[in-house]
């Protein structure tokens, strides 16, 4: 004959602690860090279209920009992918090859540049000045 089981004797892996889980504080420290960021971000790109800066300055938000986009990225794949947790060679493994590749990516850059650059200051030689036609002579009772 079978024997009535409680229903906590099913599950008793689930409960109902009173206090939040360790984890809690590392997703919370999560959130706070990315949404920091964001917002230092976000202030850096909307500040360029509401002051209307030019020059240096622009140059200098929009690398603050870049730089605050690169932190985020790096944060969250240590984070979410769980990379930070990964051993030092398989680390190493991806992020040299990741170097060299965004090396890759400013030198094609810098060289595009430099020959658009040189593009538009030598088009060519200058085209060609057209001299007029030569006089035709006419034949004598020719009419014109």
């Amino acid at each position: 004959m079978e024997q009535a089981i409680h229903p906590t004797a099913i599950t008793p892996e689930i409960t109902f602690p009173h206090e939040p889980a360790a984890n809690t504080k590392r997703i919370w420290k999560t959130f706070w860090i990315l949404l920091i960021l964001t917002i230092a971000e976000l202030a850096l790109g909307l500040s360029h279209y509401i002051f209307h800066v030019e020059g240096w300055l622009l140059l200098f938000l929009k690398g603050g920009m870049i730089i605050f986009s690169v932190f985020k990225a790096i944060y969250i794949v240590s984070i979410f992918m769980h990379f930070s947790d990964e051993v030092k060679p398989f680390r190493l493994t991806i992020l040299i090859p990741l170097i060299s590749f965004i090396w890759f990516i400013l030198a094609f850059l810098w060289d595009g540049t430099s020959y658009r650059n040189l593009r538009n200051r030598y088009n060519g030689p200058p085209a060609a000045v057209e001299q007029p036609a030569p006089h035709k002579a006419q034949k004598p009772g020719a009419l014109d």
